[in-house]
């Protein structure tokens, strides 16, 4: 292999590298010759550094060693942004071509083959991806007291969900991501749900700044993220979100801003978790939200709480949190029933197929105090709680009219192979109310998986409302349920 070969090899590995050209400083290598800017480009980037005398003698042959060694020195100073799919081919080709001699001269091929790869998924900086959630739902009239009917969710096409992701690699360790998705207000118009930056500080800081989505309790597994969702997480906000590993433990800190259309409600909110990864078979975390408002002094919330995870093996989980809540609102009239420092706790015991075989099972089990408040989408998604004026999910979260409020969410789930699966789920809400019956629901539920990109899902659920509500009777919804990742 000659050195005018070698130089064709690292002067394409580098033309997306750099995009000014340098003076030669090799004397042998004449001005009109056709690679005098490629080579005087090369030294430049410090890829090329020629013999001691001042010469680079491209007539004489190169080894093997010398060759990876402007393949190690092209990968140090490449430009992802820039990089083609050619230019990423040739990468692969060089690497794997000289791949014993990187490890002779010390370079950590390993880290080279992943760098590589990050070019490959990310052509010119930019993934794009989505997905889509479109329901056909057939039900009956929801008869409510005094003759009402609650029609929503009878017989409707429902496009859910559809959000569009693009994400930008600015480099190895920062990114840029946005969210569009369907407008709140009007389903017809699509609205910048996210964006924000993620980067890595001086001493080892991840950071995330802009409007973006954090949630503890998913992290930490305390709900089922499928059918139910957190009980005070689940934010979307905007702000500052730092986090730092501290062997052990990971504490993160944010701090984040809440401003309304009128300015009434404008409010800070502040976090802190600290997370304690003991070892693989137990975890606990202590965390605190508050939210201070700038004109509603009587309104500011605070909550603090702690969860864990016990690993009984790689299978079976035993799980649970502890929440205690702190309201300045309407305190002398809280106060004789408790509401202004309410609290709840859950329980929870997480079964994979893999341990039982045929079966995985999610049992959870909780109580909810009176005045406790809740995530507006908490248990949302059972049943059909989210198609409802007045459901047991409402009931939950205007919880300050009942004294307590038991929970039990218990949910089967069977994977046969790749494409099909089947469910059941059964849900319950114990209210301590006079005149107010437990409000159940039960599921039946068939998944089918046609490709990698596109499932459907066929529900059956059945609900009993109680008595004492707006809902008086028994009611029945059938959901075909269209899903798209892209």
């Amino acid at each position: 292999m000659r050195k005018i070969l070698a130089l064709l090899a690292a002067a394409a590995l580098m033309a997306f590298a750099a995009p000014a050209f340098a003076a030669n400083p090799f004397m042998d290598v004449p001005m009109n010759h056709w690679a005098y800017d490629a080579i005087g480009q090369l030294a430049a980037s410090g890829i090329v550094n020629g013999y001691p005398d001042g010469t680079y003698k491209g007539n004489q042959p190169m080894t093997r060693y010398e060759m990876a060694t402007l393949v190690a020195r092209g990968l140090a100073v490449v430009d992802m942004n820039k990089a083609s799919k050619q230019d990423v081919e040739m990468l692969k080709k060089l690497v794997v071509e000289f791949k014993d001699e990187l490890n002779a001269l010390g370079v950590q091929v390993d880290r080279i083959d992943r760098r590589v790869t990050l070019l490959e998924e990310n052509i010119g900086g930019w993934k794009i991806y989505g997905e889509l959630r479109f329901d056909a739902k057939f039900g009956k009239n929801y008869q409510g007291t005094g003759g009402s009917t609650y029609v929503e969710g009878k017989n409707e096409f429902d496009l859910d969900r559809y959000r569009l992701f693009l994400k930008k690699q600015i480099d190895e360790n920062t990114s840029f991501t946005t969210r569009i998705g369907r407008d709140e207000n009007n389903t017809d118009r699509l609205a910048w749900e996210l964006y924000y930056v993620e980067t890595v500080l001086p001493w080892d800081v991840e950071l995330t700044a802009g409007l973006f989505e954090f949630d503890w309790e998913d992290d930490a597994g305390l709900y089922d993220a499928y059918n139910d969702d957190a009980w005070i997480g689940d934010l979307t906000t905007k702000g500052f979100y730092a986090k730092k590993a501290l062997g052990m433990a990971d504490m993160i800190l944010t701090v984040n801003r809440d401003d309304t259309e009128d300015g009434v409600d404008d409010s800070f909110i502040y976090g802190a978790r600290f997370d304690f990864n003991l070892n693989e078979t137990f975890r606990f975390a202590l965390s605190g939200l508050a939210t201070t408002y700038d004109n509603l002094d009587d309104s500011n919330w605070h909550v603090l709480y702690a969860d864990f995870t016990v690993n009984v093996t790689p299978n079976i989980a035993f799980k649970g949190a502890y929440y205690t809540e702190k309201h300045d609102a309407n305190t002398d009239a809280r106060q004789a029933t408790g509401e202004d420092a309410p609290d709840a706790w859950k329980a929870i015991l997480d079964v994979k197929q893999e341990a039982l075989g045929f079966t995985g099972l999610w049992v959870e089990y909780g109580k909810i105090g009176r005045g406790f408040e809740m995530n507006a989408h908490a248990y949302d998604y059972v049943g059909m709680s989210s198609l409802m004026d007045d459901t047991y999910g409402t009931r939950v979260l205007a919880n300050r009219d009942y004294d307590e409020t038991t929970i039990l969410y218990v949910r089967a789930s069977q994977k046969w192979n790749d494409t099909w699966g089947t469910f059941q789920r059964y849900f319950a809400a114990d209210f301590a109310r006079d005149g107010v019956d437990d409000t159940t629901n039960v599921t039946f539920g068939v998944e089918y998986r046609l490709s990698p990109a596109i499932s459907f899902e066929l529900t059956y659920d059945k609900v009993d409302w109680g008595q004492g509500g707006a809902m008086t009777d028994d009611d029945s919804l059938v959901r075909l349920r269209t899903l798209v990742t892209f």
